[in-house]
């Protein structure tokens, strides 16, 4: 079930970039955050309300096949437009890592789990820590599971 419809590029001028280019380039450019050089997947939801496909430069927190997506958004006081869509629709997702896009599905993860991923999230990308201590809100991790 591949994500099919019309694509609502993000406001930001610099994730429209960053995902053009990963895209053009099957994940040979635009492959990390900024000047970080860590690396980030391409993630496409559904939007809930507007049913258009979005796109979202996340970091690359991958394990045994499956991926966190970390809703921090620097440690804003609110989620990500992209979580949402993920909790109205948990199989409209794909992500890219490298040249093809697969088909996924989300879950969000607590507990132990939770804390399992967090700890990945933060070995691959440190700035997570400082992201939950400027929120109130606990950072939401779900795991991305290939479709087949």
């Amino acid at each position: 079930m591949a994500l099919h419809g019309e694509y609502e590029p993000s406001p930001a001028q610099w994730v429209r970039d960053q995902v053009e280019t990963y895209e053009r380039t099957g994940g040979r450019e635009a492959n990390t955050l900024l000047d970080t050089g860590l690396p980030v997947i391409v993630v496409t939801t559904r939007g809930a309300r507007t049913g258009k496909l979005r796109k979202s430069p996340l970091m690359r927190v991958e394990h045994g096949g499956e991926y966190a997506l970390v809703a921090s958004v620097g440690g804003a006081p609110s989620h990500p437009n992209w979580y949402r869509n993920l909790q109205a629709d948990p199989t409209a997702v794909s992500i890219q890592d490298g040249p093809e896009p697969f088909d996924a599905r989300v879950r969000e993860v607590t507990g132990a789990e939770r804390d399992e991923w967090w700890t990945r999230a933060v070995r691959a990308f440190p700035p997570y820590a400082e992201y939950q201590q400027k929120t109130d809100r606990v950072i939401p991790v779900l795991v991305a599971s290939r479709q087949h």
